[in-house]
């Protein structure tokens, strides 16, 4: 398997955190999405249906769109889908994910560090932001993880931006159900931080077959 990704991109360490804490051998393919579109490597392009990190390539075939990838990989490797009678569950948190916090959270961050907005977007992305977390800090009051048959993909999206809660001016301490679950994801056994996970390094040619 070969994964497209970019340091930043909390959409690509999804990925990235699941082949990790599978141990699922793979390749890692760093993106520079400050380039333009045609001078990004030519096979990214081609692999990238939207332009987008992530990407996945595994068996010839092409994926796209981080909560699509998670839920092709957990049924794939069999690991991180949580119970059968739960797969319900999983699909419900990545489709709240990529409407809540996968996007209150991400443009509030790119907003801050990279792309000034007005002071009435950031107020209106900071309180969805606030209220995400506050909806996850209770979901994890009474249970572990987001299933409660232990940890799954519904937590790696959903906490994939988290991470960096800290460049938004946000103490996950806040929040300590929370902060507890995020405890719990970093003990997780091969687990690491996005920057680490997504830093460019120079790709592992070993692996770089889509196989």
């Amino acid at each position: 398997m070969l994964l497209y990704g970019s340091t930043d991109s909390g959409h690509s360490y999804k990925i990235r955190a699941f082949l990790l804490l599978t141990a699922s051998p793979h390749a890692y393919q760093w993106i520079d999405l400050a380039l333009p579109q045609s001078h990004r490597l030519a096979a990214f392009v081609a692999a990238s249906k939207f332009g987008e990190v992530p990407v996945l390539l595994d068996q010839g075939q092409a994926m796209c769109q981080s909560n699509a990838i998670l839920m092709y990989l957990a049924q794939r490797v069999g690991k991180l889908a949580g119970a059968e009678t739960e797969w319900q569950g999983v699909l419900e948190w990545l489709s709240w994910e990529s409407n809540r916090i996968g996007f209150s959270l991400p443009n509030l961050r790119y907003a801050l560090r990279w792309s000034a907005q007005p002071p009435e977007v950031l107020h209106y992305l900071r309180q969805r932001v606030l209220a995400d977390l506050a909806r996850l800090d209770a979901a994890v009051s009474a249970q572990d993880f987001l299933l409660p048959s232990g940890p799954s993909i519904a937590d790696l999206s959903c906490s994939a931006y988290l991470f960096w809660l800290d460049q938004v001016g946000i103490d996950e301490s806040a929040y300590p159900h929370l902060q507890r679950w995020l405890a719990r994801l970093r003990a997780l056994p091969h687990w690491q931080h996005p920057d680490l996970a997504m830093q460019a390094v120079a790709p592992d040619t070993s692996l770089a077959r889509d196989e």
